[in-house]
């Protein structure tokens, strides 16, 4: 988790994000940093819009229903069936599951 933090400090400040950057940073934390853990950082990061990407990777806080449309009998209500994903949804999920794996 440390490595990203400091992709994104990095990042953050305006300045490139590459090996010694990233090292420096993470020896300026207290952090013995790994060359191969870096490597693959710097590597999956290549052609990556950071802003998007975290942009992206943001969830929106679901808002609670108001207390007056609450149901008073605590039954569900039948006949309702699910839906499935929109292609978007698809799309940004499998783009989460992707950015997932940097936090390894």
């Amino acid at each position: 988790m440390e490595y990203i933090h400091a992709a994104l400090l990095l990042h953050k400040a305006g300045k490139k994000v590459d090996e010694p950057s990233v090292k420096k940073v993470l020896e300026a934390a207290g952090v013995a940093p790994d060359d191969g853990r870096v490597k693959a950082l710097i590597a999956s990061l290549e052609g990556v819009n950071i802003d998007e990407a975290v942009q992206k990777a943001s969830v929106p806080v679901a808002q609670a229903a108001p207390a007056g449309e609450a149901k008073s009998d605590g039954k569900k209500e039948e006949g309702k069936k699910k839906e499935k994903p929109a292609e978007d949804e698809k799309s940004e999920e499998k783009a989460a599951e992707g950015l997932s794996s940097l936090f390894g």
